[in-house]
């Protein structure tokens, strides 16, 4: 019994540590001149803000810049 026990707090151990925290992102674009433009990313992982600013950022090219905050 003992083993079981030990067994199931390992794997909900391990479950908690895999889960994801998400929060609220927003990505900030500067383009060249001074025009900001923002986009939130509510209840996302901070992966999925960061590809998602990234490839915003890459669209813009030399014209501008992002940056990803929360």
């Amino acid at each position: 019994m003992k083993k079981v026990l030990t067994l199931i707090a390992g794997v909900a151990f391990v479950a908690v540590l895999f889960t994801s925290c998400k929060k609220n992102y927003t990505c900030t674009c500067t383009i060249t001149g001074g025009t900001s433009v923002s986009s939130d990313y509510g209840k996302t992982s901070k992966k999925a803000a960061t590809d998602a600013c990234d490839a915003s950022s890459a669209a813009l090219g030399a014209s501008g810049s992002c940056s990803l905050s929360n």
